[in-house]
């Protein structure tokens, strides 16, 4: 993969990155122990039943967007420290080159299309 391919996707990854950690920010702190953590806020509750009935409810709805978003950001770093390490767009299952097409579409793949079709996923 040329440079200036290389340096494309790295920009889009960490656009990427910037527009999920806002997101999670939106609803979640940063969890200062681990990283790429993010905890839902826990809503404030008032005196009304119903009010904070309806806080729980909207806390507990966030609770799966914030994983599925970590899970997002993880993918994002892990293929920026890739970047970083040289080892960008080679599959961990088979070793061989991910299609440069494939990453421009997913830079966060992280399997060749054959084991890809492979593993079913």
């Amino acid at each position: 993969m040329n440079q200036k391919t290389l340096e494309n996707i790295k920009k889009k990854l960490l656009g990427d990155k910037e527009r999920l950690e806002k997101e999670l920010r939106r609803f979640a702190d940063k969890d200062k122990k681990l990283e790429g953590d993010f905890d839902t806020r826990f809503p404030d509750f008032g005196r009304k039943e119903d009010e904070n009935a309806m806080k729980v409810t909207s806390y507990t709805d966030k609770l799966p967007l914030e994983h599925t978003l970590e899970l997002k950001l993880k993918d994002v770093n892990d293929a920026l420290r890739k970047i970083k390490q040289g080892t960008y767009g080679v599959c961990e299952k088979c070793g061989g080159k991910i299609n440069e097409e494939r990453l421009k579409i997913l830079p966060t793949a992280r399997l060749c299309m054959t084991c890809h079709k492979k593993s079913g996923s």
